[in-house]
């Protein structure tokens, strides 16, 4: 099977780089930021085409990993150039966070045009792309996930088909709204801690063994404590993904009060210009003496 990829800021590079250590053919890379995709085709030995056309035309698998609903309507749906092009018989593996709605739109078009389509939607990080441990929850149709469980397995150590296309998204876009939630009211435990004057390294490792313990409090208390924001999942696509959350929350006709003010924060973040900090970036709008109230 030969693999292209569509996005390869540093979860798509990072996913092609472990394709190709794991002996897959890469045939191509495309970025809308040409020297990205560049750069990459040159470590990689593939090509970097100018079209999606192009990028799609010389593979079996098209893994897309882009930023969001626009983003990827665009790459399938641009009139003039897009992945449909050439589609017949070829697999997408769409791993962006987006709106369930527009992964069962992508499978329509796909399939519209003799295509496959899977969404693969992750519950991990950049270092989890890189070695192939990333949480890999499917939508779509049993055959799509059973020809892309080659490519799942090499990038996942746990790969769940959870349901048909748009059940994935759901999944995801509530596993990032509580932990976004986590996140930011770690945040605020944190900094009324240290406006309390309390050692927060003796805060934390009461937190991990109490009812406050949750994942976010181990990979990123300490670095909130430290101020060191390095960016493994941003602050604006903490706000994308609460959103999208507050969306289906507003479609199923339920009031989400945490998840709303969790997005608030976030938007917060995005509006100080921090919406490129990591999401552990929340705590300086809590802690005393940093940029909050």
């Amino acid at each position: 099977m030969t693999i292209s990829f569509v996005g390869v800021g540093r979860m798509g590079a990072n996913m092609a780089r472990r394709l190709k250590d794991q002996g897959f053919a890469l045939a191509a890379v495309f970025d809308a930021h040409r020297p990205t995709a560049e750069a990459l085709a040159a470590e990689l030995g593939c090509a970097a085409p100018a079209t999606l056309a192009e990028t799609a035309a010389g593979t079996d698998c098209v893994v897309t990993v882009v930023t969001d609903d626009a983003a990827q309507r665009a790459i399938f749906l641009r009139p003039g150039d897009n992945l449909l092009a050439a589609a017949a018989g070829k697999l997408f593996v769409n791993c962006a966070t987006l709106s369930p709605a527009v992964h069962v739109e992508i499978e329509r078009v796909a399939e519209a045009a003799g295509a496959l389509s899977l969404e693969a939607c992750m519950a991990s990080s950049i270092p989890q792309a890189r070695d192939g441990t990333l949480f890999l929850m499917c939508g779509g149709r049993p055959e799509a996930f059973a020809r892309a469980r080659p490519v799942l397995d090499a990038l996942g150590s746990n790969v769940r088909h959870v349901g048909p296309a748009g059940t994935a998204a759901q999944v995801k876009a509530l596993v990032n709204m509580v932990m976004n939630i986590n996140t930011a009211g770690l945040a605020e435990g944190l900094g009324l801690g240290a406006a309390l004057g309390l050692d927060l390294a003796m805060l934390r490792e009461i937190f991990g063994a109490t009812g406050a313990a949750s994942r976010v409090l181990v990979t990123d208390g300490e670095d909130m404590q430290n101020r060191d924001h390095a960016c493994f999942f941003s602050a604006a696509h903490a706000a994308k993904d609460s959103g999208i959350a507050l969306a289906l929350g507003q479609e199923a006709g339920l009031d989400l009060p945490l998840a709303a003010a969790t997005k608030a924060q976030y938007d917060r973040m995005v509006a100080a210009g921090l919406g490129e900090l990591d999401k552990s970036g929340v705590a300086e709008l809590t802690f005393p003496g940093r940029g909050g109230k």
